[in-house]
C-alpha cells in the first residue's frame, strides 16, 4: 500500500549543464562514431588501395589491440596527470592520427595510424564519463542522461556520416573525425576546468593483478568471446552486402539506433525482470543464431543486411549488462575493474578481424561468421561457470570473493525495540529537506528513524563511474545524523551501495525494510522524466512493488501538515 505526499512538478532537464559538460559530450559523440564511421568505406578502401578484405580488417585489429593494451595503463596515467590532462592528450592523439590516416596512400599506413588512434581513444574513454559527472550541475543524474544521449547519437550517426563522407572519398571519414575532434579539443581546453589528481595513485600493474580474481576473469573471458563475434561481424559484414558507401551508412545507422535504444532503455528493464545472467544467456544464444544466419546466407545480401540490423538489439543489451555484471562481481576498485575488463574485451575484438581474414582467405567468406557464432555460443558456458558469483552479487549475499553492493552502517547502532521509519535519500540538493520531513513523520508515528543514503555506480556501455566517493556518502549520512541530534531526534544511518539502475537499489531497500520490520519507507519525489525512468528504472516504483510496508512519497517543497488519525494508524501499523 502507498501513502503519497506529492505535488507534481516538472522534471529537471538534464540538458541544463555547464559548457564543460557540453564540450566533453560533443567529444563523446565523435568518439562513439569512431568504429561505425569506417564500416561504410571498407569495400571502397579495398578497391581504391588494391587491398584484400583481410588486409583492410587490420584497421580494426590495430585500433582495438592498442586500445586493449593501453587500457592497462590509462588508470595509472590519469591518476598522475589528472582527468582533464588525460582527456586532452587523448583528443589530441585522435586528431593527429585520424588526419594522418586520411592523408596516407597505403593500407599499411592506415593500419598503423589507426593504432595511434586507438591509443587516443583509450585515454579518452577512460576519463570522459568521470569528467562529465564531475562537471555536471544539479547532481549526476542529468550528466548520465547526457552521456547516454551522446553515446546514442555517436553510434547511430557515425555510420550515416561515414557513408555520406565515404561517398565523396574514402578519405572523408578520417578527415571528418580529425576536424570534429579538433573542435572538441578546443572546447575542452576552453571550458573544462582542471581536475584534482586522485589522493592515491593507481598502480600500473593493478589491472593485471585484478584478473587473479575468478569473477572478473570469468566475465572478462566471456567479453573476449562476445567481442570476437561482434567485431567479426563489423569487420566482414559490409562485403557480402554489396552496397555503396552511402547505402552501407544507412544500414549501419539502423543497426546503431537499435544498439543505442536497447542499451539505454531496454537492457535495465530486462535485467530487473529476469536477472543479469538469464538475460545474457538468452542474448548470447540469439547473437549466435544471428551470426549463423549471416554465415548461411552470406551469398544473399538481403539476409545479411536484415541480420546485421537485428543484431543491434542484442548487442545493445549485451554491452550494458556485461559491464554491470563485471562491476557486481569485481572485488577491486571500479577504475581497476574497468581497465582489466577493457583489456580482455578489446583483445577479443582486435584478434577477431585478423583471424577472420585468414579464414576467409583460406576458405570462403561464410566460415568467419560460423566461427563468430561459435564464439557467442561458447561465451554461454563460460558465463555459466560464474553464475553463482553473479547471482550472489545481485542478491547481495556476500558469497565467494565478491565485494557486493549492500548496506553499511554509519554512526550509532540501532537501539532495538520499535521498528524504524526508513527514509532513503541520494546526493541531491534536497536530501536534507527530505530527511527532515521524514523525521517529522517519525515523530508523529512515535517511530525511530533510520537514514539510508543511496550511493550508486553509474554504468553506461563499457564505462562505470562512482557518482560519489565512499567518504562523501558516509559524510552525508553523518551530517544528517548530526543535524537531527541537534534537534533532539534520535536516528541511525546506513549507506546503500549499488551498481547500475535505481530499480535494483529499490529492491534492496525493500528487502532491508522487511528484515528490520519497518512499517514505513519514505522517499523523495523523483525529478527525472518518464523516459529516463523507463530506461534507468525507478527506485520508488521498484520499492513500492517489492515492499511489504507502506511507502511514503515526500515532496520537500510542500508544507508539512499534521497527519490524520487514519494516516497515523497506517504509519504505526495498526490500520490500513
Amino acid at each position: 500500500m502507498s501513502a503519497s505526499h506529492e505535488e507534481h512538478g516538472r522534471a529537471a532537464s538534464p540538458f541544463k549543464q555547464p559548457k564543460a559538460v557540453w564540450a566533453v559530450a560533443f567529444a563523446c559523440v565523435i568518439s562513439f562514431m569512431g568504429i561505425g564511421l569506417v564500416d561504410p568505406i571498407l569495400p571502397a578502401l579495398a578497391e581504391s588501395l588494391h587491398a584484400s578484405p583481410s588486409q583492410v580488417s587490420l584497421l580494426f585489429s590495430s585500433y582495438l589491440i592498442v586500445t586493449a593494451v593501453a587500457m592497462l595503463v590509462v588508470g595509472w596515467v590519469s591518476s598522475r596527470l589528472g582527468a582533464k590532462r588525460t582527456l586532452v592528450i587523448g583528443l589530441a592523439v585522435i586528431v593527429v592520427f585520424a588526419a594522418a590516416a586520411g592523408a596516407t596512400d597505403s593500407i599499411n599506413g592506415i593500419v598503423g595510424f589507426r593504432a595511434g588512434w586507438g591509443l587516443g581513444n583509450a585515454l579518452f574513454i577512460a576519463t570522459s564519463l568521470a569528467v562529465i559527472v564531475a562537471s555536471a550541475s544539479g547532481g549526476f543524474g542529468g550528466a548520465i542522461i547526457l552521456y547516454e544521449t551522446a553515446l546514442g547519437l555517436g553510434i547511430a550517426v557515425g555510420p550515416l556520416l561515414g557513408g555520406e563522407l565515404g561517398a565523396i572519398s574514402w578519405r572523408g571519414p578520417f578527415f571528418g573525425v580529425a576536424v570534429l575532434m579538433a573542435i572538441a579539443l578546443a572546447a575542452t581546453l576552453a571550458f573544462v576546468p582542471d581536475s584534482p589528481k586522485p589522493a592515491r595513485p593507481t598502480s600500473p600493474v593493478a589491472p593485471l593483478k585484478a584478473l587473479r580474481h575468478r569473477g572478473l576473469l570469468t566475465m572478462g573471458i566471456m567479453a573476449l568471446l562476445y567481442n570476437w563475434g561482434f567485431f567479426t561481424m563489423l569487420g566482414y559484414a559490409p562485403y557480402p552486402m554489396k552496397l555503396s558507401a552511402h547505402e552501407l551508412g544507412l544500414v549501419f545507422t539502423g543497426w546503431g539506433l537499435l544498439v543505442a535504444l536497447f542499451s539505454v532503455l531496454f537492457a535495465p528493464r530486462l535485467q530487473a525482470r529476469f536477472g543479469t545472467a538469464p538475460v545474457l544467456y538468452a542474448n548470447l544464444f540469439c547473437l549466435g543464431v544471428v551470426m549463423a544466419v549471416i554465415a548461411a546466407g552470406v551469398a544473399t545480401p538481403t539476409v545479411v543486411i536484415v541480420a546485421v540490423i537485428v543484431s543491434g538489439a542484442f548487442i545493445g543489451i549485451n554491452n550494458t549488462l556485461t559491464t554491470q555484471a563485471v562491476m557486481l562481481v569485481s572485488p577491486v576498485e571500479r577504475p581497476v575493474a574497468s581497465s582489466a575488463y577493457g583489456f580482455l574485451r578489446f583483445i577479443g575484438g582486435g584478434l577477431a578481424p585478423y583471424v577472420a581474414g585468414k579464414l576467409a582467405d583460406a576458405t570462403d567468406l561464410g566460415v568467419p561468421f560460423y566461427v563468430g557464432a561459435g564464439a557467442f555460443l561458447l561465451a554461454i558456458p563460460v558465463l555459466a561457470s560464474g553464475h553463482g558469483l553473479v547471482s550472489a552479487a545481485e542478491q547481495h549475499t556476500g558469497e565467494g570473493e565478491t565485494v557486493t553492493p549492500g548496506l553499511v552502517p554509519v554512526g550509532p547502532a540501532p537501539a532495538g525495540g520499535e521498528p524504524p521509519l526508513i527514509v532513503a535519500v541520494g546526493a541531491g540538493g534536497n536530501a536534507a529537506e527530505i530527511v527532515d520531513a521524514a523525521a517529522r513523520l517519525a515523530q508523529d508515528a512515535d517511530s525511530p528513524l533510520e537514514v539510508v543514503h543511496v550511493q550508486l555506480t553509474a554504468v553506461v556501455e563499457e564505462q562505470a563511474v562512482e557518482t560519489e566517493t565512499e567518504e562523501s556518502a558516509r559524510a552525508a549520512v553523518t551530517a544528517h545524523l548530526d543535524r537531527l541530534a541537534a534537534r533532539g531526534v534520535p536516528a541511525t544511518g546506513q549507506v546503500l551501495t549499488g551498481v547500475g539502475d535505481r530499480a535494483a537499489a529499490g529492491r534492496v531497500l525493500a528487502r532491508h525494510a522487511a528484515e528490520v520490520g519497518a512499517r514505513t519507507v519514505a522517499v523523495g519525489r523523483a525529478v527525472r522524466g518518464s523516459v529516463t525512468q523507463f530506461g534507468e528504472g525507478s527506485l520508488t516504483t521498484a520499492l513500492t512493488h517489492a515492499a511489504a510496508c507502506t511507502v511514503v512519497l515526500i515532496d520537500p517543497d510542500s508544507t508539512h501538515r499534521p497527519l490524520t488519525a487514519a494516516a497515523l494508524a497506517e504509519l504505526r501499523g495498526s490500520g490500513a
